[in-house]
Parts: structure tokens; C-alpha cells; sequence
């Protein structure tokens, strides 16, 4: 299991505010909380993260009644977390934010650019009670540019990001993929940001701002396909489940059902022919090396799709990977889920409630051998730990939270 390690974990004793929401802000804190750190996770009153309502599905209530707890969606991305419901409207609440920065090493905010400014928490605010702070924000188009101030979720930044157009059949229209890979992609790279600007305080005492948008990790994440535009000057387009500079790979159709094929050289090119009773093309002259099979790819493959549509799904992956050529089925979500690989690597863990009720938990995917991943703490209910929290990081006494109970800037999870 992942999460078997034993020892401080790496980032232990990093403070990490989050006042970040929906996706790709908790997916960050998540990836810094797998690993340690201690993360503060500040909702506002009465819903709290707009995604805590994002279902069906959604867990069994407390009281047993189906479908009325916390979202699947919610509970994909905020594991290894505290939540406190923190009113940022009221002066107090703001107060309250600035008191906990100073005592913070990463602040990460979602908010739209300059807004939380008004409240005096923007980063040249925070800067001054803590100047080794790592803040970072992240928005739909950045800090400056003429989109900055547009809101943006991650389906606007696959839209203009270029995504949709490469994605999907040649004749069909732009599609965007089955989970939110710009929120996604932005998440880690704000999460390796925090961690290079972590090392740099570490040496010099030195914070900074981390400027994150969907719309600019959107265009990086566009890899190969964004160089193919620079290089040529042509836009590439959508060409379904066919690569535009590798062939064979792609999605056949076995004799029961669809299987994947990818072949990346000339040597896997071989072992497929071999494997297919097809000896005879890889020494045909079209198709000796990658650029010309690209050339000639309608004829390869439609003599391969003949030959691979008369074999079943679970032929062809035992004859091929018995050949080392990189093949799979095209798994549902739950074939996927029930994979060999899945046990065997511990990908799945289940917190359990109190009530008894198991909450599973996708593993974090790296495998350190001595700072694993650890899994504490199970996604936390709305202002489960706001009292626990306020003591903790700022010796509050019971007194002064009740004031500020009274004063509406905090809420706890029994007043939620």
C-alpha cells in the first residue's frame, strides 16, 4: 500500500491556508496534504465548497439517509484536510485569515483576480505580516493579460486552450475529454510551483506570488500538438482515437469488442506483424519506418483491422504482450477499477466513518520508497475542525471563539 511508510513525512510542518474551492486548488492542497502537510481548508458559511453539492452521487447522510452527504466529486480532491468555516465578508473573518497567514508557509486562492483584495488578503496585504509566504493564485486567465478579469472554468479553458479542437472524430464536433484536465493539469502545476518556491524561502526567507491560470497550463498541456502548430504553421485537428505522427495507434475492433494497439518503433512494428501472421509488411516497402507508415496509413490500416476484427479482445492482448507490443482493452470505469494492477498496487483506499460508512480515496500515483503517501485524514465535513483548528494554529481559547461565533466570522461544524 501507498500509504504503508512510516516516519516524518516530507512536508511536515508546512502550513498551508486554502482558501481555494471546485477543483483545481483542492486538488493542489491535496497533493501537498498526501505528503504532510498540515492543510486549513477555509469555507464560507452555509454550503461551504460549491462542490460538497455537485452530485448524485453523494455518500449516505449521518443519519442514514441516501445521497444527501458529501459529493463523490467533493470527495475525489479534499482528503488529508481541516475544514473551518470562516466568514472572509466580515472584519473579523478577514482578520481572522490575516492572523492564520502569519503563521502559514503557502496560502493557495481561487478567487477572481484582485478579489480578495476588498478584504485586505491579497498577496502585497499577507506579504507584510508574513514576507516568507508562498501565495498562490489560481484563476481562469491569469493575474494580467486582457482576460484577466473573466471568470473561467476548466471547459472555457479547453474551449479557448485549443484542447476541444484536437479532441474527438475527424467529422465530429470539438469535444472536451471525460474529466476536467485543465483544472486537473493546473492543480499539479501549482503544486510543483508551491514546492520550487518552498525551497527558495527555505534558502533566502524569501516568499512570492505564483501566478497559476487554466488558460496558460490549458496551451502548455497542448505538448506536441501546440509545437506541431509553431513548427508548420498549421492547426492540427481532431483525429479521433488515431495519433497524428504514430501509426499503428489507435482503437481496432476485435471480433467482441474495441482494443488499443500502440506502436512507438520499428521494432514493436515487427513483433506486430509477427504476432498477426503478417510477416510480409514489415518488410514491405511502405511501411519500413514511422514516417512511412504515417504516409501510408490508410493502407496499413485496413489490412490490420482485417486481420485484428476476426480475434477476441483477450487473443490479441495475450498474443501481443506476449510480444511486447503495448496493447489493452478499452475498459469502462468499472473494468478499469477492477484490473489486477488496481489490489496489487493499493490505488483504492477506504476511510471509514464513524457510522461505519467507507468512503473511498484514489491513491496519490508516485511511489516514493522512504516519503510515501499517507492518508490520515478522510475529506472533512463543513467546519468539521474550525475550534480545533483556531487552537492549534493560534492558541485561541475557547473564549475568544465564541466571540467570534457571535460576531458571525467563524462557524463550527455544530452551527453549520
Amino acid at each position: 500500500m501507498r500509504s504503508d511508510g512510516q516516519g516524518v513525512q516530507a512536508l511536515a510542518g508546512i502550513k498551508v491556508l486554502d482558501l481555494s474551492r471546485v477543483l483545481a486548488g483542492p486538488w493542489c492542497t491535496q497533493i501537498l496534504g498526501d505528503f504532510g502537510a498540515d492543510i486549513l481548508k477555509v469555507e464560507p458559511p452555509g454550503s461551504g465548497d460549491d462542490t460538497r453539492t455537485w452530485g448524485p452521487p453523494n455518500l449516505p447522510g449521518e443519519d442514514g439517509q441516501d445521497g444527501v452527504g458529501e459529493s463523490a466529486y467533493y470527495l475525489s480532491c479534499n482528503r488529508n484536510k481541516r475544514s473551518a468555516v470562516i466568514n472572509l465578508a466580515t472584519q473579523e473573518g478577514a482578520d481572522l485569515i490575516r492572523r492564520l497567514a502569519a503563521h502559514a508557509d503557502v496560502v493557495v486562492e481561487n478567487f477572481k483576480a484582485g478579489g480578495l483584495k476588498k478584504y485586505g488578503l491579497a498577496y502585497e496585504d499577507l506579504k507584510r505580516v508574513n514576507p516568507r509566504l508562498v501565495y498562490c493564485s489560481i484563476t481562469g486567465f491569469g493575474q494580467s493579460g486582457p482576460n484577466s478579469d473573466r471568470p473561467g472554468y476548466d471547459f472555457i479553458a479547453q474551449a479557448m486552450g485549443g484542447m476541444m479542437s484536437v479532441t474527438g472524430e475527424k467529422d465530429g464536433p470539438p469535444t472536451k475529454p471525460g474529466v476536467a484536465m485543465a483544472d486537473l493539469s493546473t492543480g499539479m502545476y501549482a503544486a510543483v510551483s508551491i514546492l520550487v518556491a518552498l525551497r527558495h524561502a527555505e534558502r533566502t526567507g524569501e516568499g512570492q506570488h505564483i501566478d497559476c491560470s487554466l488558460f496558460d497550463t490549458q496551451i502548455t498541456m497542448l505538448a506536441n500538438q501546440g509545437l506541431s502548430y509553431l513548427v508548420s504553421g498549421a492547426s492540427p485537428g481532431r483525429m479521433g482515437n488515431t495519433h497524428p505522427a504514430v501509426v499503428p495507434y489507435q482503437v481496432f475492433d476485435a471480433s467482441d469488442g474495441p482494443v488499443v494497439v500502440a506502436v512507438g518503433n520499428n521494432t514493436q512494428f515487427v513483433a506486430l506483424c509477427s504476432a498477426l501472421g503478417m510477416d510480409g509488411f514489415a518488410q514491405d516497402a511502405r511501411f519500413l519506418t514511422n514516417r512511412l507508415r504515417v504516409i501510408n496509413r490508410e493502407a496499413l490500416v485496413d489490412a490490420l483491422g482485417d486481420v485484428i476484427r476476426k480475434r477476441t479482445v483477450a487473443e490479441l492482448v495475450s498474443t501481443l504482450s506476449g510480444r511486447n507490443v503495448p496493447c489493452g482493452p478499452v475498459n469502462t470505469v468499472a473494468q478499469a477499477f477492477s484490473e489486477p494492477m488496481i489490489a496489487a498496487r493499493g490505488t483504492v483506499h477506504h476511510f471509514v466513518r464513524e457510522d461505519g460508512v467507507r468512503i473511498p480515496s484514489v491513491s496519490y500515483p508516485g511511489a516514493l520508497s522512504r516519503t510515501p503517501s499517507r492518508f490520515s485524514r478522510m475529506p472533512p465535513r463543513l467546519g468539521e475542525h474550525t475550534i480545533e483548528v483556531l487552537e492549534d494554529w493560534l492558541g485561541i481559547g475557547r473564549d475568544e471563539v465564541e466571540a467570534l461565533m457571535r460576531s458571525g466570522a467563524v462557524t463550527d461544524r455544530g452551527t453549520a
